[in-house]
């Protein structure tokens, strides 16, 4: 019998073309599912004669009641290096081994600007009014130079696209609740003194903090209302982070000069989800993380991960004790 790993949410179907799934002395047989299984019972069926799983970021949960209903997984491959929403100790309790897989920074840095550029020079709304016979120049477009870019959060992302705004000319600052002056100066930004005075500020918000209890709900209506009526505000890190019900009432009314979203609270999206229409926003169907280099890395190490298993020394296991 061969050892049968799915891979979920591979929305273009290229899981088995970026990497060599072939095991030495072994038969292991790929499966890609192309459409996203939004219900765990649906989910559990389609995945009863699987050994191994391979899910891409947080988008599918893996509780206990999950696991318990999946007695022949043996192995779950998750993309990226720490998941939100797989219950670790139920994997235990369940005999799976849980790996993880490098994820490299770039794509959701080059994303960011690439959208965040975008939404400041109106280029959607210009190219499509191009393409349409509509009017020659509609918009103006909004400045970066000298302007002040807001950064939620240092790390790994947002110290990159700190650099490339300060490369643009750019005033750069950054706030989260650890950061300290010396890594905001080791970076090159000022170190804002509150999230308050950040979000007052700055003309350009952009989040790049890790979802956690902490940060769910970091921005919500009271801090929204803190932007300037020019201001943009984007988010490719999680949608938990920005109150997504505040978000959409503030981008109708017109508070601020608009959103840049890449990750919702429901992907895919629903066909009638408000996000698709509101006004003042640019959306992209969460594509920080979908980058030639980042599905080799991914699927070539979820490969790996099944040699690694399948030999008895399994590799970048997660959730470990």
């Amino acid at each position: 019998m061969p050892f049968r790993c799915a891979v979920l949410d591979d929305f273009q179907n290229v899981a088995t073309t970026y990497a060599d799934w072939s095991v030495p002395g072994e038969e292991v047989e790929v499966v890609s599912f192309t459409e996203h299984f939004g219900d765990e019972g649906e989910l559990a069926a389609a995945l009863a004669g699987f050994d191994c799983v391979v899910t891409l970021r947080e988008r599918v949960a893996f509780p206990a009641s999950l696991f318990a209903r999946l007695p022949r997984l043996r192995l779950l491959i998750a993309s990226g290096m720490r998941n939100s929403v797989i219950d670790y100790a139920a994997a235990r309790a369940n005999g799976v081994t849980v790996c993880g897989t490098e994820s490299s920074s770039a794509p959701p840095v080059e994303l960011t600007w690439a959208l965040l550029l975008g939404l400041a020079r109106g280029l959607v709304q210009e190219s499509t009014a191009l393409r349409e016979g509509g009017p020659w120049q509609s918009t103006v477009g909004a400045d970066l130079h000298g302007r002040r870019l807001g950064l939620l959060g240092l790390g790994k992302i947002g110290s990159l696209v700190a650099r490339v705004g300060s490369a643009f000319g750019m005033e750069v600052s950054a706030w989260s609740r650890n950061l300290r002056a010396e890594r905001a100066e080791e970076v090159g930004v000022r170190l804002a003194s509150s999230k308050e005075e950040l979000l007052a500020e700055a003309d350009f918000v952009s989040v790049h903090l890790a979802l956690s209890d902490r940060t769910r709900g970091l921005i919500g209506a009271a801090e929204l209302a803190l932007l300037k009526p020019t201001a943009y505000l984007i988010n490719t890190s999680r949608a938990a982070i920005v109150d997504q019900e505040p978000l959409l009432a503030a981008l109708r009314e017109g508070r601020f000069a608009g959103a840049r979203v890449d990750v919702f609270d429901v992907e895919p999206l629903p066909a009638d989800h408000p996000m698709r229409t509101a006004p003042r926003l640019l959306a992209t169907p969460h594509l920080g993380y979908v980058s030639r280099a980042n599905y080799e890395r991914y699927y070539g190490q979820a490969a790996e991960a099944v040699r690694g298993y399948l030999a008895g020394t399994p590799v970048r296991v997660l959730g470990s004790l």
